[in-house]
């Protein structure tokens, strides 16, 4: 009778395999998880002051040292008339809430038990409990956490007191502000004179049919103020110098110089823009800049190009719609939301059809992010000029922000050293 039996190299055949199997699983996991690449206030901008550094700091001191003595200059109001995005939808799940603070407001986001979003006030007018911290989700309401008094989320009218056997007051209820669920964010309308909102972000239908995915995400907080951000879509002339250097010399504009290494060495790769910027003859409060990328090796072969137009839709939402014969067409979203006067948080989130999912899209977004934090480094560090020094190719600069004074009125609040919020918005 034969006895099975199991050699030594038998075994060591199988843990062979079997660790060859488990790295490939682990490769794939790494090359298809959609990339999240989290930057904050201290993380870009600072590689100058840290070379320079004598005294030991560290980077956040030495950011912190950079934000208080930065000179402002004479900036716009501070919180523009718009759509913002609060935060992405999967932050908040059917019955949880959420605490935000932006445009110098308090909320609270929360989801219904049915999946509805909604956006109120965060403080209970009953005795000024947050509504955000330790509370839950009953029903279409949210319930303070101090005393039970609950807030339908439609209105903020209160409907439930459970120790009261008199009738609730009308007057028991929070801001509801107006809200929107579009393209996997919650976006709130803010507006200095409580107008109503007078346009919507349009609805991707690609991504309402579920035929484009979630493909990676990028986010940012950015010393500056927001009406700095989207002028980059204007300012053609910064393309060549900022972003004309390869991305794999990375943010740190240092290596970059002239388009060239710290060690002299010219990059192989380029990249080169073409860009119109234009506002929408239909829609006011849109403007488009189109852009022909090409990325060219030694500064002659084109290898990569890719046709992007950016949808600036309002102060605070930017449609970036990418068109290539290499890999197709998807698009990422870049939302601008004031958290305070001078520091916005700027969100990049990337959606595509499935076959470009994995480490195509991760590509994308780790690209965009690197030409991203070459801005940052300049925004970070800058000062407003209020009447800039301009020549006849920076044109666009002053389309755009005539442009972008209709977010303002009369109300928008100034920054607080400006002294006198009573100060005419024609200024601007």
């Amino acid at each position: 009778m034969d006895v099975f039996s199991i050699s030594p190299s038998d075994i060591a055949g199988v843990i062979i395999c079997s660790i060859v199997i488990l790295l490939i699983l682990i490769a794939c996991y790494i090359l298809c998880k959609p990339l999240n690449r989290i930057r904050d206030l201290c993380d870009v901008g600072y590689e100058e002051y840290l070379r320079l550094d004598k005294y030991g700091q560290t980077r956040r001191q030495l950011a912190n040292e950079v934000r208080r003595r930065k000179k402002v200059g004479g900036i716009p109001p501070v919180f523009p008339n718009g759509w913002f995005a609060l935060c992405e939808s999967d932050d908040v799940k059917d019955g949880q809430v959420r605490a935000v603070d932006a445009l110098g407001e308090h909320f609270v986001v929360f989801r219904t038990e049915k999946g509805v979003a909604s956006v109120l006030d965060a403080y209970c007018p009953h005795l000024g409990a947050h509504l955000g911290i330790g509370s839950r989700v009953i029903g279409d309401c949210v319930e303070c956490p101090f005393h039970g008094w609950q807030f339908r989320g439609e209105d903020g009218q209160c409907t439930s007191i459970p120790y009261a056997t008199g009738k609730i007051p009308q007057s028991a209820r929070v801001k509801a502000w107006p809200s929107d669920e579009v393209n996997g964010f919650i976006l709130v309308w803010y507006h200095a004179e409580q107008e109503e909102p007078s346009w919507k972000p349009p609805q991707i239908p690609e991504i309402a049919a579920k035929k484009w995915f979630y493909g990676g995400r990028s986010e940012y907080r950015v010393n500056a103020h927001i009406q700095e951000i989207p002028e980059n879509g204007s300012d053609v002339a910064h393309l060549e110098c900022l972003h004309g250097p390869s991305i794999l010399y990375g943010s740190d504009l240092k290596a970059t110089l002239n388009g060239k290494s710290v060690n002299g060495f010219a990059p192989f790769m380029q990249h080169h823009w073409s860009v119109k910027w234009e506002t929408d003859p239909e829609e006011k409060h849109v403007a488009v800049s189109r852009l022909h990328h090409e990325i060219r090796i030694f500064g002659r072969l084109s290898c990569i190009s890719v046709d992007v137009e950016a949808k600036q839709i309002g102060p605070g939402l930017v449609y970036l719609t990418f068109t290539s014969p290499l890999f197709g067409r998807c698009i990422l979203f870049e939302t601008v939301t004031p958290v305070e006067p001078m520091v916005q948080r700027v969100l990049h989130r990337l959606y595509a059809p499935l076959p470009m999912m994995g480490p195509l899209a991760k590509f994308i977004v780790w690209g965009e992010a690197v030409q991203f934090e070459r801005d940052v480094v300049i925004w970070n560090n800058k000062t407003f000029i209020k009447s800039p020094i301009l020549v006849a190719e920076d044109r666009a600069i002053n389309l755009y922000r005539r442009w972008f004074q209709q977010f303002y009125s009369e109300n928008s609040p100034l920054f607080d050293f400006q002294g006198n919020k009573d100060n005419e918005i024609t200024n601007w």
